[in-house]
Order: structure tokens, then sequence, then C-alpha cells
């Protein structure tokens, strides 16, 4: 597996995490473009945790229920299912592993398609003010449970104020690169 993370390696504030879900790829071109136009950014970047093209990996779990969270549960195999264990995944563990490292104070994470400003842990004045930038409403609550979920582990569990980002899939990503930027641009003031 060939997880890339660069950027600002050493004492980042924001980790940005992109494609979670491998049919979600509008956060790899939108960060690898940033850090194209922004080599000496402040942000630590992850541009494509899943390296397939559909929402499960390679091992058909989806990424974003397999942390070791609280309410993790083994469910049926199905587009939402979190694996055999918690943490059960390569790329889970890179993840794990980079924030142990890193130690970010903020977290966002790109997804798409429901256009809204979802955070968990105290991260709602952040989700604000991404809000305003991008004009998508903030919603504490993607609307349906995600045990095992990582915002639930980072944001919550871990303290780490984490905001999930979702992005219009019905627009040309050259399009997000505009309000996108301004989001990353703020978040290196951070």
């Amino acid at each position: 597996m060939d997880i890339e993370l660069f950027g600002n390696l050493n004492n980042p504030r924001v980790l940005v995490i992109g494609v979670f879900h491998g049919d979600e790829p509008q956060g790899d071109w939108l960060i690898r473009k940033y850090f194209v136009e922004n080599p000496n950014t402040k942000l630590a970047l992850l541009p494509r945790l899943n390296k397939t093209s559909t929402r499960v990996n390679q091992n058909g779990v989806d990424l974003n229920r397999n942390f070791p969270t609280k309410n993790w549960k083994l469910t049926e195999k199905n587009e939402f299912f979190g694996g055999e264990e918690p943490a059960s995944e390569e790329e889970t563990r890179f993840v794990i592993d980079a924030i142990e490292k890193l130690k970010p104070t903020i977290i966002l994470t790109l997804h798409a398609p429901f256009k809204i400003v979802n955070y968990d842990g105290d991260a709602k004045v952040v989700a604000e003010e991404i809000s305003s930038i991008i004009g998508y409403p903030v919603e504490a609550s993607i609307g349906y449970p995600t045990p095992g979920s990582f915002g639930t582990w980072a944001g919550i569990e871990k303290g780490i104020p984490t905001i999930t980002l979702e992005v219009d899939e019905e627009v040309n990503v050259e399009e997000l690169k505009e309000p996108v930027f301004k989001i990353f641009r703020m978040l290196e003031e951070k």
C-alpha cells in the first residue's frame, strides 16, 4: 500500500485527509493541486487514503467505519461494513499512527456528495467559518448512525476538532478549487 503524506510534517496544526471512500475522488485532486500551488503549506496533507474506485477498500471495508470507537460493531458485509474488527485495515492504522505522530489540533476530511459541513467534537466554530466560505450548511449530525466512524474516533473520543466537508459531486472539481483553497488558506492560519 502506498499512502502519501506530505506538506508540513513537522508539528502541523491541521491535517487534511481526502478519499476515505474511493468513489469520492474530489479530495485527491483538490489536495494535490493545492500542494503543487502551495509547496510550503503549513498543512499536513493526505490526498488519498482509499486507493480503490469504490466506497470500500480492497478488502470490502468502509474505512470510515473501521475506527476503534466505543460504538464500533460488527455489521453485515455491505457498503458500510466496518471490518471484522476495529482498526483491521492497514489504511486505518496508517491514519491512527499519523495522528499520533503529527498531533494535529484540527482535522479536515473531504467527502462527497451531501454539500454540508459536518463536525465532531469542539469544531462548531471552525465548521461555521468553513460554511461561510463555501455556502454549505453546518450539520452536527450526518443524519444516520455511523458506528466506527473517523469523526467519532478523532473528534469525540480523541478530542481533536474534526470537520467533514461534504462537497458537491455534481460540479466539476475545478469549480470547487476556489472555495476549498480559501478554506485551506484559512486553516493554515489556525
